[in-house]
Parts: C-alpha cells; sequence; structure tokens
C-alpha cells in the first residue's frame, strides 16, 4: 500500500488538478450567469404581484435578437411544499401553442405542399360541406381557421375528452358555422385543431412528430413537449385561482393535464415549455425566420404571419389589435399594450403566460405565471407592469 503525505509535490500537483478541473467545470455556469442581467424594475413589479396574491410566481425573460437582457424568477412554485420559483420552471402555455402551429403550416406553405388560401376541404373532406344555418356554403380556408375568421363551432367537453388523437375530433365539427367566413372574428380552438390536423395529413408525421422534427430539437427547444417526460413534470409550476383574494390551488384544463397520458395532441394549446425555450422561438421568428445559421421559415412566411389579415374586422382580446395568421398584432398600443410598438405580434396563454416579439424595438417579452382564473389574461396588471418596467427601463438606457 502506497501513501502521498499532504505535504508531498505529488499530493500538491494532484490538488492543483482537481482543482483546475472544477475550474473547467464550472466555467460554462459562470460565464451563463454573468452574461443574464437582471431588470431590477422587472424583479420589482413581479414580487409585487406576488406580494398581492395575484400570482404565486413568476418568471420573466427579455430578450434582442441574440441575447437575453433580463431574467428573474420570483415567488413561488409550489406554495404549499415552499418550492421557489425556478428560471427553468415549466409550465403549461397553452394557446401559446398556437403560433407554433401556424409557423408549421407556413413551413408547408414555403415547401410548396400547401397554401394558406387552400380550401379546407382539400385536407379534410368531412368539413366540405360545412354551411350557416342559413344555408350558405362556407367555403373555409386555411386563412379563415389561421385568423379566428370561420366561424366553426366547437366540439363538446366529452368529445375533447374521448379524443386520442386529431383526427377524432374532425367529427366533431361537423356542424353549421355560426357566420360566414371572413365576415366576423371569433376565438376558436376547433379551427386551430384542424390545422394541426391538415400538417398531420400533408407531412405523413403526427403534429409531435412534426414539432419534434422541424422545430423543437433543431431550435434546442429540449423542454418543450405535448407530453413532458417525468423529469420534466418534476419543475412543473403548480396552478392557482384567485378566491377571496387569496391564491388558492387549481386543476390544469383536462384537456391539458398530464395525468391522462392518452390525450390528444392539442395543436390549439397542449404544449408545456420554459422561458428560455420559447425565447429560442421567438429569436427565429425576430430573425426573419432564422436562427443560428439556420432557416425555418421565409422571411415573406414570417411577414405573413405578423401583418394583419382580418381588415376593419373587431377582433379580440384587446383594444387596438388585428388578427394575424395564428398570433395577435398590435395596431395601435393602448392600455395593457400601451408599451410596445405598433405591428408587435404575439400570442398568451389561458393561464397568463404571454410573449410578444416587437419588431421596432427587436425585443421579446416574455412572461410564464400560472393562474387559472384571470378576468382576461392578456389584459392583466401582471401583463401591464412587466412590459411596462421592461420598456421603460430599456428605453431609458438608450
Amino acid at each position: 500500500m502506497s501513501f502521498v503525505s499532504p505535504t508531498s509535490p505529488v499530493r500538491s500537483l494532484a490538488f492543483a488538478a482537481i482543482a483546475v478541473a472544477l475550474l473547467h467545470w464550472a466555467l460554462p455556469f459562470t460565464a451563463l450567469a454573468a452574461t443574464v442581467a437582471e431588470i431590477q424594475a422587472v424583479t420589482k413589479a413581479m414580487q409585487g404581484a406576488v406580494d398581492r396574491d395575484e400570482v404565486s410566481g413568476a418568471v420573466t425573460l427579455v430578450t434582442s435578437p441574440d441575447k437575453i437582457l433580463h431574467m428573474s424568477a420570483v415567488g413561488l412554485s409550489d406554495v404549499a411544499a415552499g418550492q421557489p420559483m425556478r428560471e427553468d420552471g415549466l409550465f403549461w402555455i397553452a394557446s401559446m401553442t398556437k403560433p407554433l402551429t401556424a409557423s408549421a403550416i407556413l413551413m408547408l406553405q414555403d415547401e410548396g405542399k400547401l397554401s394558406v388560401n387552400d380550401p379546407v376541404a382539400r385536407y379534410l373532406p368531412e368539413l366540405a360541406a360545412l354551411k350557416t344555418a342559413d344555408g350558405k356554403p362556407g367555403n373555409l380556408t386555411l386563412k379563415h381557421l389561421l385568423t379566428h375568421t370561420s366561424g366553426m363551432a366547437e366540439a363538446s367537453p366529452e368529445q375533447s375528452l374521448a379524443a386520442k388523437r386529431l383526427a377524432d375530433l374532425i367529427p366533431a365539427y361537423v356542424q353549421p358555422l355560426k357566420f360566414e367566413p371572413g365576415t366576423k372574428w371569433q376565438y376558436c380552438q376547433s379551427g386551430i385543431n384542424s390545422l394541426g390536423r391538415s400538417i398531420e395529413i400533408v407531412s405523413g408525421k403526427s403534429l409531435p412528430d412534426f414539432f419534434q422534427e422541424r422545430l423543437l430539437s433543431p431550435l434546442g427547444m429540449k423542454d418543450t413537449a405535448f407530453y413532458p417526460s417525468p423529469d420534466q413534470l418534476v419543475r412543473l409550476a403548480k396552478s392557482y385561482k384567485l378566491v377571496n383574494g387569496k391564491l388558492e390551488e387549481a386543476a390544469l384544463n383536462p384537456i391539458a393535464d398530464p395525468a391522462r397520458p392518452e390525450r390528444f395532441p392539442a395543436a390549439n394549446g397542449g404544449l408545456f415549455s420554459t422561458a428560455r425555450d420559447y425565447a429560442r422561438f421567438c429569436q427565429m421568428l425576430l430573425n426573419g425566420g432564422a436562427l443560428d445559421g439556420r432557416r425555418y421559415l421565409s422571411p415573406e412566411a414570417v411577414a405573413q404571419m405578423s401583418a394583419v389579415q382580418t381588415g376593419d374586422i373587431h377582433t379580440g382580446f384587446t383594444e387596438g389589435n388585428g388578427w394575424g395568421l395564428g398570433c395577435c398584432v398590435v395596431r395601435q398600443p393602448q392600455g395593457v399594450t400601451a408599451a410596445l410598438s405598433p405591428g408587435t405580434f404575439g400570442h398568451g396563454g389561458a393561464y397568463g403566460t404571454q410573449a410578444w416579439i416587437d419588431p421596432v424595438k427587436k425585443r421579446i417579452y416574455i412572461l410564464m405565471v400560472q393562474r387559472a382564473n384571470f378576468t382576461n389574461s392578456d389584459a392583466s396588471e401582471v401583463r401591464r407592469a412587466f412590459q411596462a418596467a421592461a420598456v421603460g427601463t430599456l428605453d431609458a438606457e438608450k
């Protein structure tokens, strides 16, 4: 048996080698931490929302086309357990899934496999005979579905819960149209799920596989999925609702609940993600369809997606907006959108998550919270305070 004394040159060299190895291992994490700034005004505003019991916790991120300008996490992801919110917390992003579905459609358009002006019946013949209640033919196009101007009726909760595939839902959508397509705006889940099924038919892949192969894996969105793994679900922020001024735990929408593994991949709102992951997707759009040397969408497709496609039709969810392809577009900033530039586009989620891309100031604003019963999650005070603090600080630094 050999023995090296604590003071021997060999022992000293061994400790030195270990120290160098540990330093090299730690450098990437140290460098990463040093490159991520924090806007104190944003963190303070979000802590205020937590202190007022508006949300249990929040992750906020602001980025330029290629650099994170702010990131912080405040509050708790699990109140009962006292679990602090983490920057890599996982959230049900709900309708923030819709811009990815629109991007997938536009990818197929870029490849010449479809056009947004195509009749829906070309891909979903079951919907060919849709008419209004007074018998007018629908003549639905993919663009009607992308802009929520289709007038399609929704599946019942029972039909949605029974569906295991997107294909299972399509027969439930064979109902009279609520209005003549293109004449009104009404937020429509059936239209987006019909787009998801169209993607499957045109590509020959399931929607989760198409997303994974064409968007999620190439973009490095390793924590974005319809069906999160057990390791990912450990980081899932719990959902809460406000009852008599206090937060109480709330269930996820059963359509997206991970406890139901056989649920259909909801193109309208089934994804789970993190702030960093979703920022990658938004950076691709802010960069005109390309990121890190790889092109995902043509500049023309991004321009089409982010331009108002609904004319003078009044649209939701806040005043001064129009609708692009799978996303909302700010026409006249006001109220909750006052801090944003005209032409800002993005989408919110049912439980308060938000992502907005400002092409004028070249910034992306991402808010991750899990609050079930906002009166209007797009018009929440939490969103307004976040955007106002971020824009006010960054504009003042110029």
